[in-house]
């Protein structure tokens, strides 16, 4: 397959501003991909290689990126440079300055391959070692000469981690079932063997070769995570349980970082909340999981939180923060010594829990871990007195904990890997009927500032996530909260996002003067939720041609690297914080 044949698909997604479209021009490049080559074109669509938990990245840095067209095209690096700063893309750089090469030559390019460019980039991504700069400048600039312009465009954006398509996962697996499984309908097969593998490449190699019966027979593999389930939020105990139906099971919400390990054997890998391989950074952890699993092969959920190494009690979320490193490690555990607290059970010893309820993959759990100090099952317990729940919730905070997360004992509550649903729903002591509680955002737009703000940003505009649609709805412009030193550095921090238009997948009415495809997550608290002409978060939903907006946002200083895109608060959590924000002061008698 020509890689052509991929430039001329992006192409066309890069210049539509509308999803269905982008859609629509997967299903022609899928159509056109042999079925052995089907998991490369998902992988390079996403922008990378291999599965996110996989830790292969390319990493071409900028001045590396330079060296290699200097290399490629002759000229100066100086003159790069400058051109880059003009285009703000070393895409549109390096298209304009092979568009000159190939004028002078009067030659054609050769014909890359998929395979070709997919296997160099790959070489770049694991060549390390004594001369590895050299050799890997070498293979993108070999690469870089036999391209044609709007090839070279897109091989220097993947290099250099920046391809700008801001096509998500969701995306890809729609296009795959209208590709492969003759319709739509038919995503929820193919959507439950991603969240069990958290592999669109496995997943569409599947599907391509042996079409969707192969799909349903997808099973759970140690050492592939699973996504995680998410859980929603509610404001007051009683609200919580009603919805679970009368009776819930009450679990401690501790303020630390999620975790999935994954054992067989000796051999075990952890994973953060965003599938990344986090096993490097935790080495006491995996020990743990070694000793204090016992089963052959398991995958279990938990929470690491940082102890104070003298009185065993919790420390706050930052402190573990430290740990999140790659040199240093081993000095980092011991100042900042860590417990793992286990809440759930995936999978053990060959039997794929996710689909058992609630209370049978707690048993389970229990049976197999053997507490300690360091290692424990979460705080629980199962009730309908709403009394003891806030009584329980008391004794979380005390202990230093979030708040709680509420379960579902119904029969029907299985893990729902991958989606944010009613099992679970957290309490926190923030929850009030004004808006106390931070929100994550994605930043989409910007528009540029005067006075002392002139040369960067004077706002931001940002969205949150609409699953139905698989969209971002713009729900405020962010213009407080930023030191200056953030506004100073935050038009570089974005440039690797920055597009000529609105994205595909971005629904909004305000006109931005600078758009982005939906990349940096950040957290935002304000005042209230309340209705909006303007923004596209729940539009029409209270009132026709009014959405939900936050009054007087403010950025909190955090940004959520943790957090992707299709991680941002949604807007049905958005809906239920306003309807809460309405009963609350209904009940208080404001007016």
């Amino acid at each position: 397959m020509l890689y052509s044949k991929i430039v001329e698909a992006y192409d066309e997604i890069e210049a539509t501003t509308k999803r269905l479209e982008i859609t629509d021009h997967l299903v022609g490049l899928l159509k056109q991909t042999p079925k052995d080559l089907v998991d490369r074109v998902a992988y390079l669509t996403l922008g990378r290689l291999y599965p996110l938990f996989v830790p292969i990245e390319i990493g071409i840095a900028e001045k590396m990126a330079i060296r290699a067209i200097v290399n490629a095209f002759g000229e100066s690096a100086s003159h790069v440079e400058d051109n880059l700063k003009e285009t703000g893309d070393l895409g549109l750089t390096v298209e304009m300055l092979a568009k000159k090469k190939m004028h002078v030559a009067l030659q054609k390019p050769l014909e890359l391959t998929v395979s070709q460019v997919y296997e160099t980039l790959d070489k770049i991504a694991k060549t390390t070692g004594a001369k590895s700069q050299d050799i890997r400048t070498k293979l993108l600039s070999g690469l870089l000469a036999d391209a044609t312009p709007g090839e070279a465009k897109y091989i220097i954006r993947m290099a250099t981690g920046t391809l700008r398509l801001g096509i998500a996962d969701m995306t890809v697996l729609d296009a795959l079932a209208i590709t492969f499984a003759e319709s739509k309908a038919n995503r929820v097969h193919i959507e439950r063997a991603y969240n069990l593998s958290s592999d669109i490449g496995l997943v569409a190699k599947t599907l391509a070769i042996g079409g969707l019966e192969a799909i349903k027979k997808f099973h759970i593999r140690v050492g592939d995570p699973i996504r995680p389930m998410l859980a929603q939020r509610l404001t007051s105990a009683g609200e919580i349980v009603q919805k679970l139906g009368g009776k819930a099971a009450s679990e401690y919400k501790y303020d630390g970082e999620r975790i999935q390990a994954h054992k067989s054997g000796k051999d075990v890998k952890l994973f953060s909340r965003r599938l990344e391989d986090i096993t490097s950074q935790y080495p006491d952890v995996c020990e743990l999981v070694r000793k204090n699993v016992k089963a052959k092969e398991a995958i279990i959920e938990g929470e690491c939180v940082a102890l104070e190494p003298d009185t065993g009690e919790f420390k706050p979320f930052q402190e573990l923060m430290h740990r999140r490193r790659k040199h240093g490690v081993e000095e980092a555990l011991k100042v900042y010594p860590v417990g793992l607290y286990a809440f759930d059970a995936l999978y053990v010893d060959g039997k794929d829990m996710t689909t058992s309820p609630y209370l049978e993959r707690r048993e389970a759990l229990e049976k197999i871990i053997e507490q300690s100090d360091r290692v424990k099952v979460t705080e629980a317990f199962v009730t309908d007195d709403v009394n003891k729940i806030e009584d329980f919730f008391e004794k979380a905070i005390e202990a230093g904990c979030e708040g709680l997360v509420l379960k579902s004992v119904s029969g029907d509550s299985i893990y729902q890997a991958g989606a944010r649903g009613w099992n679970w729903i957290k309490l926190k002591r923030s929850y009030q009927s004004k808006m106390v509680e931070p929100i994550d955002v994605v930043i989409v737009g910007a528009f540029k500032g005067r006075g002392k703000r002139a040369g960067s940003y004077g706002a931001i505009l940002v969205a949150v996530y609409d699953k139905d649609a698989d969209a971002f709805k713009t729900i405020c412009k962010v213009g407080t909260g930023f030191t200056d030193e953030v506004l100073e550095r935050m038009p570089k921090m974005l440039e690797q996002y920055q597009m000529p238009h609105r994205h595909g997948r971005v629904d909004a009415i305000l006109e931005a003067d600078v758009w982005f495809s939906p990349g940096r997550v950040i957290e935002i608290i304000g005042d209230e939720i309340t209705l909006s002409p303007i923004h596209t978060c729940a539009k029409d939903y209270i009132r026709k041609g009014s959405g939900f907006a936050v009054r007087f946002p403010r950025f909190t200083g955090r940004w959520r690297e943790d957090k992707s895109p299709e991680d941002t608060t949604s807007t049905q959590e958005i809906v239920d914080m306003y309807k809460k924000q309405l009963k609350t002061v209904k009940e208080s008698g404001t007016p």
